[in-house]
């Protein structure tokens, strides 16, 4: 029985004790630095990037009083140019609008209905009794417009508006026509 803890390998081959956060990222900087050099790139010095070209730098390094590419962007703003890039857009609107529902269409109407789910375009909404639900199909064209401005037109295009559902007496497949249990209450 050999127990390895402690024990150095210098017999067969030297290990090297395994490095953890800033070691390893010193050791990395290291060894990219080295490569550029191998590759006769200095770094640090004379960068270029395709994204900005060879571009004479302005005075002072600093972007100046008008937005440029090299000032920092706002997460929201880049995650959206990734997902309309990759063709994710109106999956991203989907996703607004059920996981941000109280800000698309407002608190009161968020407060007594839910969004249930989005599929083609039909937008299923699940209101919290039947007079909301009648009053959410009197405002729908109203609640198209909000959730379009929000996300865009054509992501929802129709509302399905329900109220809630009643407990079901059937249970099972076969039953007994009739009144059912209602006659037995009182």
């Amino acid at each position: 029985m050999s127990d390895n803890k402690g024990s150095d390998n210098t017999g067969s081959g030297e290990s090297k004790p395994e490095l953890k956060g800033i070691d390893l990222a010193r050791r990395a900087l290291e060894e990219a630095r080295a490569t550029a050099k191998a590759n006769g790139k200095a770094v640090g010095q004379g960068r270029s990037s395709p994204k900005y070209g060879n571009r004479p730098r302005r005075r002072g390094g600093w972007s100046g009083p008008g937005p440029d590419a090299r000032d920092p962007q706002p997460f929201g703003a880049l995650t959206g140019a990734v997902a309309k890039s990759r063709g994710w857009s109106p999956k991203v609107s989907e996703g607004t609008v059920l996981g941000r529902w109280p800000q698309v269409v407002g608190e009161d109407i968020s407060a007594h209905a839910e969004p249930v789910s989005l599929r083609d375009g039909v937008l299923s909404i699940s209101a919290e009794s039947t007079a909301w639900a009648t009053q959410l199909r009197m405002m729908q064209a109203q609640i198209l417009a909000k959730i379009a401005a929000a996300v865009g037109d054509g992501v929802v295009k129709t509302l399905r508006i329900t109220g809630p559902s009643a407990p079901s007496w059937r249970k099972g497949e076969r039953h007994v026509k009739g009144r059912g249990p209602r006659d037995t209450y009182g």
